[in-house]
């Protein structure tokens, strides 16, 4: 049975999931470049490492959950990287959405080492992480993923296996895709209600009561309506994703009209300075 397990990036989403370790009684040791949210895990029963090497060595599962742009070679790479203190035999979850070039070469990594890999980013908010209702979609060896699924049920309520390694990175570009342009679409349809001079709250409960109703319009489409924009899933790591998306794209010889026009106004988005809000706040770019 897994009980050391190491965790590396305490972001939004990741301090709730390494929260929600500590409860299952796991011997937790976290690293994060913030100090604060490490403390606040501390007072929950977790040990602090100073590097990443530390957090890595003597565990049975090292969790990672980085997004593509922030600190990935040297966490993973470095002379204090993970790489270069975890063990043999050790499982390394890679649970942020890198690209799948970036995914591919830290599993070809893990092989050199001797580590058992599972791609498998996982899906969800901050509400989704503290709730332990995330989704994790998972490309990888079965046998290693029975190893440390009660591990990871204690954030995530539906774990899929999407087929092998990569896959969890691939189906993950799906979800990202999809899942911004249900925003801007939500966005679109409130502002332009809004300018057709009905009310927010009436829009949501024609759209809830027919077919393009769902879960996403119910939760946002709230928050919109109340002027809630309180960080859940940051804009400036859905506008990063989309960008991946495309890139993905592209090498598959795909054109994603769509997914474009979305990148677009996330981009924009960022560029006026929300990127730490939640990604409802892309209706702001629209109400200019």
């Amino acid at each position: 049975m897994l009980k050391k397990i190491g965790f590396l990036g305490l972001g939004t989403v990741g301090k709730h999931m390494a929260a929600n370790l500590l409860k299952g009684n796991y011997a937790l040791s976290v690293y994060d470049s913030d100090p604060q949210v490490v403390a606040e895990l501390v007072k929950l029963g977790a040990t602090a490492a100073t590097t990443p090497k530390e957090v890595a060595a003597g565990k049975d599962l090292v969790i990672y959950i980085r997004p593509e742009k922030e600190r990935l070679r040297p966490d993973l790479y470095g002379a204090n990287g993970i790489f270069a203190g975890i063990n043999p035999g050790t499982i390394l979850a890679d649970m942020g959405t890198h690209s799948l070039e970036s995914t591919m070469e830290m599993a070809a990594e893990a092989e050199k080492h001797r580590i058992m890999f599972l791609d498998a980013p996982i899906w969800g908010t901050k509400e989704h992480a503290a709730n332990g209702l995330l989704t994790i979609l998972v490309g990888g060896d079965a046998s290693v993923l029975s190893r440390c699924r009660e591990a990871l049920s204690m954030f995530g309520l539906n774990i899929l296996p999407v087929g092998g390694i990569g896959d969890g990175t691939r189906m993950k570009f799906v979800v990202n895709l999809v899942q911004a342009e249900l925003m801007q679409a939500l966005a679109e349809g409130l502002v332009f209600g809004e300018k057709l001079g009905l009310g927010s709250s009436k829009v949501l409960e024609v759209l809830e009561s027919g077919g393009v109703g769902s879960p996403l319009f119910n939760s946002k489409g709230r928050s919109i309506a109340r002027g809630d924009f309180t960080r859940n899933l940051a804009l400036k790591y859905v506008h990063e994703q989309l960008e991946l998306v495309l890139e993905a794209a592209k090498k598959a010889d795909l054109k994603l009209p769509g997914g474009e026009c979305a990148c677009n106004l996330y981009a924009q988005a960022d560029q006026d300075g929300r990127g730490e809000e939640d990604y409802s706040a892309v209706i702001k770019v629209l109400r200019k």
